[in-house]
């Protein structure tokens, strides 16, 4: 199935309010044509509202909805040529797996052996070539996300619109599809907006995250970007295990911040460029489980006692207990030589750490 040319979106101050509720306060996005966005956050944050903007279910109480160039705000859903993929599928029971792919071509008109190759095309696409004559009812779980899928696509929408896809899936069938659907982006790019509360889906399948919040969006970056300089202690629990342990920042010091950690004696440093937080005084210090090592020295490390040593398969987590009584974790590929109760001493590499605001502004 040959892809047309894909279109990008922008939004332009968009905002929308349930009564006193203020689902999403004025944002304004621009999404690159070809373009992999994730909208990430808790229930609650606005993404679904937003999505369902874009797809024309809901009407924004203001601001515009740019698609292609295009004006679209009060454009129908069935005059913005988007395609959707919800969770439950909505696929039809009473059809088979054809059926339900060439749906939406017949509507468009599509007939007789066009509609057939196209049919095809779009199975083959998702690897089920030889499934169209099948039952809905005979499919696995992923196997019915990706009939849904070759629905979606095969209309060749503008933007394609993914609505918590794979939250009906377990956990080891939803990375399969993970891979299935970064697979097909990558194969035919399409424009595509994906919204889920799963931190994994996001870091794995898209080309940027949206974190958003209370109806804003507080950090937007590529999946990198966002896990290693996160902009606040919030958004780097969100996107993983996070050590936070409360410092002061004490002043700049050539290309460096130079920081004091509760419970702790002496001065460390961190990279000036690029910290979310250098302004004298209370801080976070963000140092995620997988940078943090032992230590055979006293320099520029940190006394801890092991709390507990989990086994996780190809990794192994260690609990600590630092100073001043808050517990975090190092991740390590070998298995560590330390066991609960002893007292050793970690360490990490300046430019893995990240500093943080004390108070998390995002909040309200």
């Amino acid at each position: 199935m040959a892809a047309r040319e894909t279109h990008g979106v922008r939004f332009e101050q968009i905002c929308k309010s349930f009564g006193e509720i203020k689902a999403l306060r004025p944002l304004s996005l621009e999404i690159k044509p070809g373009e992999f966005l994730t909208l990430l956050g808790p229930s609650g944050s606005g993404k679904t509202t937003l999505l369902n903007i874009v797809a024309g279910f809901l009407d924004p109480d203001g601001g515009r909805l740019i698609l292609g160039g295009q004006d679209v705000t009060a454009l129908p859903p069935r005059a913005r040529n988007i395609g959707m993929v919800f969770q439950n599928y909505a696929l039809f029971p009473h059809m088979s797996v054809a059926e339900n792919v060439a749906y939406g071509l017949k509507v468009r008109g599509v007939k007789g052996m066009e509609l057939q190759r196209q049919v095809t095309e779009a199975l083959e696409m998702v690897q089920l070539d030889g499934y169209g004559e099948r039952a809905i009812d005979q499919l696995s779980g992923g196997q019915q996300q990706r009939v849904a899928l070759a629905r979606a696509m095969v209309i060749e929408p503008d933007l394609l619109l993914m609505d918590e896809p794979l939250g009906a899936l377990d956990r080891q069938l939803r990375k399969h599809v993970q891979l299935e659907i970064r697979r097909l982006h990558t194969k035919s790019p399409r424009t595509t907006i994906y919204v889920t509360h799963d931190q994994e889906e996001a870091l794995v399948m898209s080309d940027r995250v949206a974190i958003m919040r209370n109806g804003r969006i507080v950090q937007i970056g590529t999946p990198g970007e966002l896990y290693d300089k996160p902009d606040s202690a919030y958004i780097a629990r969100f996107l993983g295990e996070s050590n936070l342990l409360p410092v002061k920042v004490l002043g700049a010091e050539k290309d460096s911040i130079a920081y004091s950690i509760r419970g702790y004696e002496g001065r460390f440093s961190a990279p000036a460029k690029g910290q979310a937080e250098t302004t004298p005084g209370e801080a976070q210090l963000l140092i995620r489980p997988e940078v943090l090592r032992v230590s055979q020295t006293d320099d520029n490390s940190l006394r801890v006692v092991v709390e507990e040593v989990v086994y996780l398969g190809e990794l192994t987590a260690t609990k600590l207990r630092f100073a001043d009584g808050q517990e975090g974790w190092l991740r390590a590929m070998k298995s560590p030589a330390h066991q609960p109760g002893d007292v050793i001493r970690v360490t990490w590499a300046p430019e893995d750490s990240r500093l943080l605001p004390a108070k998390d502004e995002a909040a309200n």
